[in-house]
């Protein structure tokens, strides 16, 4: 969602610069309005414009992700094996909302109070003065005011007013009218409600304003001569209404724009060649919004979509997806995969996310209803049978957010230190940072057990917040895995730098490249740059491109601090160019994320 709004108002601004560029001088007011609208609509559609064909022409990209980097005092981490190991934060699910969505709805609440606010304005000032109808226009006269303008079949006409002006300010006001502009403004009045941070929006409308004042000075000029409307433009101006959805007559930022908009002469049909701009420009953000790979976005969407999926709905399409992956003839194997049933990562992960533990849940429904397929076949089926399995297929903590509260309790960390037989030590403690004396010792205790038992492969201490995971010090190198989210071996030929090239086998590039990356950001990395004592020992999550040159392109950072994101930026745009990945013998862009530990 955050990405989508993101490219919303950069739509935004690319259209706007076509229009204030190319457009706004032209005398076309019409068709300037009409590009306006539609632009405005174009850049809230596009984002979610996805054509696969578009996608199909681009360059192919995988992500691999690189071997963590460490920073700092490395010898300390390998002497103490209470640091030894892997640090990760647990990302624990919670159904509250992101700070950034909460600021974005109270923005909303207040702007649709404030458009409230000025409609009771407009209708205080609409009962409040003498009216009458003059076909099908009511029009309001303003007691002691000098203010002239329109809404919808309104017009608003102030009594100070000279009445040798009120003819002529009434024609340009009934343009307004008939030309029905409040339509157009209410739109933008909602667009900035939708919208309120985006100063693009009010841009917008203020560009629409600006052609409203010009349509109606082109048809009011008609029933007047040139002059004697600049008269009643440059006549006095005051009691200017500020309320943005009606068309005012007297502004003061406006009036000299809408003369000259009246001396100039009448633009060209060559000039209607500038409105096919924006089919390119169009067909650029279709490219873009078709073929950016953006794997955060990806995952933003599908949590975005589950959390508006009920634990019930979310269920039963796991349970199809299942039932589906069987009817293909997938391995067994390849479905318990896929719903993570004994996986050690599960196993050892103190609070799943939302996902995993509903397609666990899914995962035993679909065993239970095997099995009564089974028995009903065999003939063997008892109500016990059925009993039995009904109740397997329960949610056994009511929902997700029930498991959550039961993570909590003292039997749901036991349950979990208990479990060992995949060769994990397990301790769960309140506070990481401040363990009690108590802690402390079955820490220790554990600590002995994992240096001299070796069926034990690590100690995992978690306190359901933050994570550490201590290897053994009897594993060998070989018995230390190490996980990568697409393997080298989905690239035929994945990048390599020029002095690995003299390397036979894979593995042999792989480490090289691994190698120079790690010391190339060892040396670069400017160590200094963060002085704050609380963002000691913090993670770097980087992104790079090598595309099809070789080049190193959209690098990415996210960390605590924006100083330590601009550093690892810094630092991988001084990598070298190297030797491109080649998939299938076609040259391929490869994305890497790398992540870095500053201790």
């Amino acid at each position: 969602m955050l990405y989508s709004i993101i490219q919303i108002v950069l739509f935004q601004t690319l259209f706007l610069l076509v229009y204030d560029l190319f457009l706004r001088r032209e005398t076309f007011f019409n068709y300037n309005r009409i590009y306006l609208l539609l632009t405005s609509v174009f850049s809230i559609v596009l984002p979610f414009v996805k054509l696969p064909e578009l996608r199909k022409v681009t360059t192919q990209e995988t992500v691999i992700r690189l071997p963590e980097i460490f920073i700092g005092d490395g010898s300390s981490i390998n002497a103490n094996p209470y640091l030894a190991g892997q640090i990760n934060e647990a990302a624990i699910t919670n159904s509250q909302l992101p700070i950034w969505q909460i600021v974005l709805y109270i923005g909303m609440v207040l702007a649709v109070l404030m458009f409230v606010v000025k409609i009771a304005k407009l209708y205080f000032i609409k009962n409040n003065n003498p009216k009458r109808w003059k076909g099908d226009v009511l029009v309001v006269n303003l007691l002691k005011s000098s203010a002239a303008f329109s809404f919808f079949n309104t017009v608003f006409l102030g009594d100070n007013i000279p009445s040798s002006e009120k003819d002529t300010i009434y024609q340009h006001e009934l343009v307004h009218v008939r030309e029905k502009h409040s339509l157009d403004l209410l739109f933008f009045e909602v667009l900035r409600i939708l919208f309120w941070f985006s100063p693009l929006v009010y841009i917008y409308q203020n560009r629409v304003k600006e052609l409203h004042e010009f349509i109606a000075d082109a048809n009011a000029v008609k029933h007047q001569g040139k002059s004697n409307y600049y008269q009643s433009l440059l006549h006095q101006i005051l009691d200017t209404n500020t309320l943005s959805f009606t068309n005012t007559f007297f502004k003061k930022s406006l009036i000299k724009k809408r003369i000259v908009m009246l001396q100039k002469s009448k633009s060209s049909q060559k000039s209607l060649l500038k409105y096919a701009l924006i089919l390119p420009v169009i067909f650029a953000m279709l490219v873009y919004t078709s073929t950016e790979v953006k794997a955060q976005e990806k995952s933003d969407i599908k949590t975005e979509m589950d959390q508006e999926l009920t634990d019930e709905e979310l269920l039963e399409i796991y349970y199809n997806e299942i039932v589906k992956m069987e009817e293909e003839k997938v391995d067994f194997k390849e479905i318990a995969k896929y719903v993570g049933v004994g996986a050690e990562e599960s196993l050892d992960k103190y609070i799943e996310s939302r996902e995993d533990y509903l397609k666990a849940i899914a995962f035993v429904r679909y065993i239970a209803d095997s099995m009564l397929k089974r028995k009903k076949a065999e003939g063997t089926l008892s109500d016990e049978d059925i009993v039995s399995y009904d109740k397997m297929k329960e949610l056994p903590r009511k929902n997700y957010k029930g498991y959550l509260e039961w993570k909590k309790t003292d039997e749901a960390k036991r349950k979990w230190e208990s479990y060992t037989e995949n060769g994990s030590l397990k301790l769960f403690v309140e506070n990481m940072s401040n363990k009690t004396q108590e802690e402390q010792k079955r820490f220790d205790d554990l600590m002995k057990q994992l240096e001299t038992d070796s069926y034990y492969k690590k100690l995992i201490v978690t306190d359901g917040k933050t994570t550490f995971v201590i290897d053994s010090p009897l594993l060998t190198e070989e018995d230390k895995v190490e996980v990568i989210e697409v393997p080298f071996s989905a690239v035929d030929e994945v990048p390599s730098y020029k002095d690995c090239e003299s390397l036979m086998s894979k593995e042999e590039k792989k480490q090289c490249f691994n190698e120079f990356i790690n010391a190339h950001v060892k040396k670069h990395f400017n160590t200094n740059v963060e002085k704050n004592m609380e963002l000691q020992k913090k993670r770097i999550f980087a992104r790079f491109l090598i595309d099809t040159d070789g080049n190193v392109t959209r690098i990415q950072a996210r960390a605590a601090s924006k100083v330590l994101e601009e550093e690892a930026k810094r630092v991988l745009s001084l990598l070298p160019q190297f030797i491109p990945g080649r998939q299938k013998g076609e040259v391929v862009a490869v994305a890497f994320s790398l992540p870095i530990t500053l201790n």
